[in-house]
């Protein structure tokens, strides 16, 4: 490759160079006449209003619908991808044919208002690679009063860290397993997003950590020590969910929920306060960490009680007066 002709993409860590006419490992960021772009700007391949819960955040607004969507891409490559229809490469998904809608970031916001949601979530993909997308909505948001919520591998690089910091007011990051699990199931690397975990702590962000548990690949060893790793962090509220067979592991059997249930009450042992099981029948309800007491009761589906006390919506146990993690009101 000539290093004079590249261009280096600065959205992940990878930092790519990327020579004219080609496109980084997301596939997503082409060099194009001297002009690094992203391909299929603006084209949405996945749009819904889900609960807050789903994305999953449980102590930012809960209760509340957000407006959630996806362009196309990832820069992982991760054997169980749930949404691999619209982020990997390798499935052939067709940037240029018919699928997927074509908005302005304007238009996009709008939406979102008319659709009744206060918060817009980045998610289903990742972000990373449609940063600048992302970053054009965001901005519109935060004029109309909005939150924006990035869900992400947290492969963050420092230039995207700070730049992406000012705008999104929740994360929640994906910490998929140890480092060898990230090199041969992920194609990526676990101390850099822990890199950018200890970033967004050290600066207050809003951060939720989800970990997605392969019964026949996660030990629990695994769980315990990314329990110490997360908690040194400072990290406050993990959420662990079950997996279903996609992708590359169709033949891989599902989490099952007492698997799930013996692994929360291993991560409960880390002293994170607040521990959630994801895709599963158990309801979630959220206590708190000091008197023990029910803060936040659950309801059917993924969203939750909307009906929050005083205290609580200022981050106040109403019950012992201790603190609680979170943006409530």
């Amino acid at each position: 490759m000539n290093s004079e002709s590249s261009l280096v993409c600065d959205f992940c860590w990878r930092h790519c160079h990327i020579a004219p006419g080609h496109a980084g490992v997301c596939s997503v960021r082409r060099n194009e006449g001297g002009t690094l772009v992203t391909e299929g700007y603006g084209k949405i391949v996945a749009l819904a209003v889900d609960p807050i819960e789903k994305k999953p955040l449980y102590h930012f607004f809960p209760g509340s619908p957000t407006f959630s969507f996806a362009l196309f891409g990832c820069n992982f490559t991760c054997s169980f991808c749930q949404n691999y229809a619209i982020s990997q490469k390798a499935y052939q998904y067709d940037r240029s044919n018919t699928q997927g809608r074509c908005m302005s970031s304007k238009d996009l916001v709008e939406l979102a208002l008319q659709k009744g949601c206060h918060s817009i979530s980045y998610t289903y993909s990742e972000p990373l690679v449609w940063q600048d997308y992302m970053i054009e909505v965001a901005l519109l948001a935060h004029q109309k009063g909005m939150q924006n919520i990035m869900v992400t591998n947290g492969s963050f690089s420092q230039e995207a860290l700070k730049r992406l910091l000012p705008l999104i007011d929740a994360f929640n990051v994906d910490v998929k397993g140890n480092e060898l699990f990230y090199r041969t199931v992920c194609n990526g690397e676990l101390h850099i997003v822990l890199d950018a975990i200890d970033f967004l702590v050290k600066h207050n962000a809003h951060l939720e950590i989800t970990t997605m548990l392969i019964e026949s690949l996660h030990t629990q060893e695994d769980v315990a020590n990314l329990g110490k790793i997360l908690k040194n962090l400072g990290v406050q509220v993990w959420h662990l969910s079950r997996f279903f067979p996609r992708y590359i592991m169709q033949d891989v059997s599902a989490t099952s929920e007492a698997y799930l249930r013996r692994m929360v009450d291993v991560a409960s042992l880390s002293g994170i306060p607040y521990i959630y099981s994801g895709n599963s029948e158990v309801e979630n309800a959220t206590y708190c960490p000091s008197c023990h007491a029910l803060l936040i009761e659950p309801r059917v589906g993924r969203s939750r009680s909307k009906n929050l006390s005083p205290s609580l919506e200022k981050g106040i146990c109403p019950h012992c007066g201790s603190s609680v993690y979170g943006v409530f009101a």
